[in-house]
């Protein structure tokens, strides 16, 4: 445990540095957080859920972390630009690990509605708050337990009953230091009945120091409330990012979450859902396009704890040159789960004997009234359609192209915003071609 205990080190003796700028609710959860990750430790490949990604040698750089708060080094509005043509968001940021106020966006919300620093929000609507805030991740493995002990901020979003936010919200996390960085970000999102939301999440990264992020997102979708999340990383080659999403959903709730990695370093995605309503929804798609030695995790539960809801799971790969793709995918149907749907499927391409997939789905039911199936597939490009193409005058890498493009095509299909799934047609085409994937205007892209 020699990297656990140089962070077990820097909290206790800078507990009072972490504490000071940060609201009681998000401090009294750390010490229990602490004691279970100095316990844990960080997992490593002998453990089943980490088998194929080792992320306890991340954690072996010396990174810098902000816990003195450190004012962002730049505004994100004057190094960023969406380049989505027709797509109208209200855009919040998160600079490294802390919430960017936007003045902007000041009183342009519904009654009751909270969008924006989960620091400040925790301070001033804290009784608000208390019901939802690490009630989910508190059961999470010692990385969610890590990010408790050392997180200092992230977003709040709180809908109320029966409101339905019209207009995407664009969450831009930025991660840019002069130094290896460190950040933890916390996001909290709660619909309460009936309300319905899109979640944008966009994760960017730049320069050529290392930087490791995680991130815990906490969900709650009450009854008859929908909320389609979006998520989409555009780092590079230097960064790795630890995500761990939670998700509990009450009756007749629907969520959907489209999950894509264009560009990436180390990615390990963790999704769990917990449905505990009856007549509750939850669709999970996902897409990883690697190439050089990039390497993406996406570790999925999906827990029915009651009856009469239904899932599904969608993820695919394509692994060029000497890149690493693993799948692991739980569905639990409990005992009191009758009358249940489930479906999930992982497809994967290799295009080149030096890149891996790894793909573990699992079934575990112990309900005797349900419709569940699985299967995965790894395979390469059908020869014969690549001959086919050629036959009609199709260049063969043009013919290569094209497959990989309908391919993907699948899993952007289920973006429901017209706007952002036109555009990330175009991103997956250009990714495959080997184009960059830079958004006009962006001060970012272009360093």
């Amino acid at each position: 445990m020699n990297n656990e205990k140089e962070y077990i080190s820097i909290f206790e003796q800078h507990r009072s540095l972490i504490d000071g700028p940060c609201a009681p609710l998000l401090n009294t959860h750390r010490d229990a957080a602490f004691k279970k990750f100095a316990a844990q430790g960080f997992p490593s490949t002998k453990d089943e859920a980490y088998r194929r990604t080792a992320v306890d040698k991340l954690f072996a750089t010396d990174y810098g972390m902000n816990i003195n708060r450190i004012a962002a080094p730049v505004n994100p509005h004057d190094v960023f630009t969406c380049d989505v043509p027709n797509l109208s968001t209200r855009q919040e940021f998160i600079v490294n690990d802390s919430y960017f106020k936007n003045e902007r966006n000041k009183n342009t919300l519904p009654e009751g509605v909270l969008i924006g620093s989960l620091n400040e929000y925790a301070t001033t609507h804290s009784e608000l708050l208390a019901p939802y805030y690490n009630t989910l991740a508190c059961e999470g493995d010692s990385i969610a337990q890590f990010n408790t002990s050392f997180a200092q901020d992230g977003l709040l979003i709180y809908i109320p009953r029966r409101v339905a936010i019209e207009e995407t919200i664009q969450l831009v996390t930025l991660l840019q230091s002069n130094i290896e960085l460190m950040s933890n970000r916390r996001i909290l999102v709660v619909l309460e009945e009936g309300a319905k939301a899109n979640l944008l999440i966009c994760d960017h990264s730049s320069g050529n120091k290392h930087s490791l992020s995680t991130q815990v997102i906490e969900i709650f979708i009450k009854e008859n409330a929908s909320l389609n999340l979006f998520e989409l990383e555009e780092t590079n080659s230097n960064n790795s990012r630890i995500s761990q999403l939670y998700v509990k959903q009450h009756a007749n709730s629907t969520f959907n979450n489209c999950n894509i990695t264009l560009i990436n370093g180390l990615t390990r995605n963790s999704t769990q859902v917990t449905l505990a309503g009856e007549g509750a929804e939850t669709n999970l798609t996902g897409l990883a396009i690697c190439d050089k030695e990039q390497h993406t995790d996406n570790y999925t539960i999906v827990d029915h704890k009651v009856g009469h809801c239904k899932s599904s799971e969608l993820y695919k790969y394509v692994l060029d040159e000497h890149s690493t793709g693993v799948f692991t995918g739980k569905m639990l149907i409990r005992q009191d789960a009758q009358q249940t749907v489930s479906q999930q499927t992982n497809r994967n391409l290799c295009l080149t004997k030096c890149a891996h997939m790894y793909a573990q789905p699992q079934l575990e039911i112990y309900a005797d009234d349900v419709k569940c199936s699985h299967g995965s597939t790894v395979g390469q490009l059908d020869e014969n359609a690549l001959f086919y193409m050629q036959q009609r005058g199709i260049p063969i890498d043009e013919a290569r192209h094209l497959l990989m493009y309908a391919f993907a095509g699948e899993v952007i299909e289920n973006i429901t915003i017209d706007a952002l799934r036109e555009r990330l047609h175009i991103l997956v085409e250009k990714r495959f071609r080997g184009e960059l994937n830079r958004c006009k205007g962006c001060a970012l892209c272009k360093q």
